[in-house]
Formats: structure tokens, C-alpha cells, sequence
């Protein structure tokens, strides 16, 4: 089951099986990449960076780093949320070992992955494709990425699976040890069950992906323009055009399951909890980080007002999304929002 596993996710990435190891999801991978790839290179320098808007199972791995003597550095992103290359490049020193972006698309993952490897050919380059992995064709190889962390329950695999690509030749210390599973990079019984869920997973989403993420666009399109028509309302993260519109041109070039909105004078804690009595299930930002609120650092960094930031939420949608859910959740707003901002203001 388990090498079945592995050629079934390596297929999705047309990369070799034993470059995928087994984790228990994306966080997981996260600190595998950042930490292990770091470590390895300790004698080759000191230097790490990341960009901007990384997610806290990234972010906080690479701060640890700072124990270890490591130096890191977060290159900025603008509001779209796409990372200026040219300052990252300009970032990267003979000590530079790691560097880590989260996957966006295609074209932006080359182009960031020839500009690190023109400056120097042997930094390693990591994408937390979390978000992305089941929504994309990602091919790491022909992109140029070494490292790629993926998590299960993204694509409804169980809870507490995922995986790790990790381009052969590309030095990682593990950081568990035991029994020497997975060819001494990831010791400790292996979770088969889990493992197969997500194997089923991943080749049910790649063989209906094509035509389920386009139906995604087409929904996305549909709910951040009537979502921008409320008064107050602010989408981010996508270019407006000349009348405010959101044209599926410019939906196209973000992910097609997420939007984020902010909405003027409405605490997002407030709206979400409201939204929760029609049974409408939002997020006031990373789902992994629940238990610890707080303001998120994406949308700091990508530029929201400050107004904004504590009235921002998250919608996801998966592939069983249909348009009357989301025509339902709309509907809703559109009573909640003017309702709360009244409120607010008195």
C-alpha cells in the first residue's frame, strides 16, 4: 500500500516515488524542509528568506531557525500578493542556503525558482503548496523547485496526512529519528491507513481536477463580484477593473477556492459568528491557527488598511461548492453587513 501510495503521488507531479516522503500534513512538511534543508547546509552559510505572506507552519519554523544561529529575512510581496522577484534576488548573498515562497502558480513559481538558481545554483528552493497541491498541475521538476510540502485533508484525505517532495540530491536532516523509515528521512511507523486516503485522494482530484477547478473560476467570479457589490466591501488580492469589476481574466490568476473580503466598520469575529446561525462557516483567517487569533500577517503584508485587517474573512470553497450555497451566503450578507456597520458606527 505504501509504495502503491508513492506512485500514485508521484504520478500527480511527475516525479520519481522515492523522491515522496510521508508526514502527518503540511506542517509538518513545513519544518521538515525549512529546518532539515537549513541544517544541512549550516556549513555553507546562514542566510534564509522567505517571502512576506508565508503561512504560520513556515513562518515560525523559520524564526526558530534564529536558535540555530540562522539569519532570516521576508522579502516583500505587493497587493496582489505576488512576490517582487527582483527585490528578492537582490536579497540573496554568497551565504544564502534556503528559500522558501508559497506556491501561487506556474509562472510565478519558474520565474522565482530561474531567478534564485541564476544567483546560485545551489540554494535550495522550497514551496508550501499546501493550498495549491490538488488545484494545480505542479510538475517541481520542470519548475525548478527542490523542495514541495502538501497536506491531505486539503483535498479530503484524512486529517494527519501529507507528504514531502524532496528532489533527489537535495540534502535534508531529519528531524525524527527511530527505526529509519522512509529511508532514514522520516523514522516512526508509517500510518497506512492515512497514507491510503491520501492517495485515493489525490488521484480522484487529478483526474477530475481539470474540469472541476474551472467550474471553481466561474463560481469565484460570480461571488466576488456580487460580494463587492455590498457597500462597505472590500475584496483582496484580485485586480479590479476600470468600472470595479472583477473579470474572470483576473479571478484566473488567483486560487480558485479562496476569497478574501473585508467589510468597513464590521468586527470579522462578529460577522463570522452571525453568518454561523445560517449556517454559513467562514474563517477569520488560518484555519491550523484557530486556537491563536490574531492579525493576520499576509494581509499586512499585501497592504489591507488598517481598518481593514480586523474585518477580513476567509471563504473556501471545495469542489462540492455549488452556486446556491453561495448565492444563499450572499443573500445573507447582504442583511448582516449594513446591519453590523450601522451598529458599528452608533
Amino acid at each position: 500500500i505504501l509504495k502503491n501510495a508513492a506512485v500514485t503521488i508521484a504520478d500527480t507531479l511527475d516525479v520519481k516515488p522515492g523522491e515522496i516522503v510521508f508526514t502527518s500534513g503540511g506542517t509538518e512538511s513545513n519544518n521538515m524542509a525549512l529546518i532539515g534543508a537549513a541544517l544541512a547546509a549550516k556549513r555553507r552559510g546562514d542566510h534564509v528568506i522567505a517571502s512576506g505572506y508565508e503561512h504560520a507552519s513556515v513562518y515560525n519554523p523559520l524564526i526558530s531557525l534564529k536558535d540555530f544561529g540562522f539569519e532570516v529575512e521576508f522579502a516583500p510581496v505587493d497587493e496582489l500578493g505576488h512576490i517582487k522577484i527582483d527585490e528578492l534576488t537582490a536579497m540573496i548573498r554568497p551565504t544564502t542556503v534556503l528559500v522558501s515562497v508559497m506556491y501561487v502558480n506556474n509562472e510565478i513559481g519558474a520565474a522565482i525558482s530561474e531567478a534564485v538558481h541564476g544567483k546560485n545554483k545551489d540554494i535550495v528552493f522550497h514551496c508550501d503548496a499546501v493550498q495549491a497541491y490538488g488545484k494545480y498541475v505542479i510538475r517541481p521538476a520542470k519548475l525548478g523547485i527542490d523542495l514541495m510540502s502538501a497536506s491531505g485533508h486539503k483535498i479530503t484525505a484524512p486529517k494527519g496526512s501529507g507528504f514531502h517532495y524532496i528532489k533527489d540530491g537535495i540534502r535534508v536532516r531529519p528531524l525524527i529519528w527511530g527505526g529509519g523509515q522512509q529511508k532514514d528521512r522520516r523514522s516512526g511507523t508509517e500510518n497506512v491507513p492515512a497514507v491510503a486516503g491520501l492517495a485515493a485522494a489525490a488521484e480522484m482530484y487529478y483526474k477530475e481536477r481539470r474540469d472541476a477547478t474551472e467550474r471553481l473560476y466561474e463560481l469565484k467570479t460570480m461571488f466576488v463580484n456580487e460580494l463587492a457589490a455590498i457597500a462597505g466591501t472590500h475584496i483582496n488580492a484580485i485586480k479590479p477593473g476600470a468600472d470595479g469589476s472583477f473579470s474572470e481574466e483576473e479571478v484566473r490568476k488567483t486560487a480558485p477556492h479562496i476569497v478574501s473580503a473585508g467589510f468597513e466598520g464590521v468586527r470579522a469575529e462578529v460577522l463570522l459568528h452571525a453568518l454561523e446561525q445560517s449556517g454559513i462557516y467562514v474563517s477569520s483567517g488560518s484555519a491550523c491557527s484557530s486556537n491563536h487569533p490574531g492579525i493576520s500577517g499576509t494581509l499586512k503584508a499585501i497592504g489591507v488598511k488598517k481598518e481593514l485587517l480586523d474585518s477580513t474573512l476567509r471563504f473556501s470553497f471545495s469542489f462540492d461548492t455549488t452556486r446556491e450555497e453561495l448565492e444563499k451566503t450572499i443573500e445573507v450578507l447582504k442583511e448582516l453587513v449594513p446591519v453590523y456597520a450601522r451598529f458599528s458606527r452608533k
